[in-house]
């Protein structure tokens, strides 16, 4: 498969699922798990994880309904005050920024909005890369997440 197609179709599943406001969540592919899908021709993007202040989560994209590229990550918040929901306020806009970021896996190098700040930085390319995620409360470290993955054969 073409790269710029993974990338183009990496853009719309992320903006399509936990990102967005919008999304629903499918049927937990194993018990305790939350999940997304996203389908389009004969691709199909599937997002796992468990947790939500300290989360693990994989995603994969299927390419003909065999597994083709993936990503691990794991996150945690890091100030007890800070809800769930207040780190989704935060991370989920900058989510919906992906086709901003380097390699099409998570949200642009910096974003801001009202106290926080969204940083990502990442290292390699879309078939084998590991980047870190962290959220500033004006500048206090609030949130971290480390991801890696690449193609799949």
């Amino acid at each position: 498969m073409d790269k710029d197609i993974l990338n183009k179709f990496l853009i719309t599943a992320k903006k399509s699922t936990y990102a967005s406001e919008k999304s629903l969540k499918v049927l937990s592919s194993r018990v305790g798990s939350s999940d997304y899908e996203y389908k389009e021709n004969n691709l199909t993007y599937h997002d796992t994880y468990f947790g939500g202040i300290n989360f693990i989560g994989e995603e994969i994209v299927y390419y003909e309904n065999i597994p083709y590229w993936g990503m691990n990550y794991y996150g945690k918040v890091l100030d007890e005050n800070v809800s769930e929901e207040a780190m989704d306020r935060a991370l989920k806009p900058a989510l919906m920024l992906v086709e901003n970021s380097d390699i099409p896996i998570r949200g642009p190098k910096e974003f801001k909005s009202g106290i926080y700040t969204y940083t990502f930085k990442v290292e390699g390319n879309i078939t084998n890369f590991s980047g870190i995620e962290e959220i500033y409360a004006e500048d206090k470290l609030i949130y971290i997440l480390k991801c890696n993955g690449g193609l799949i054969k």
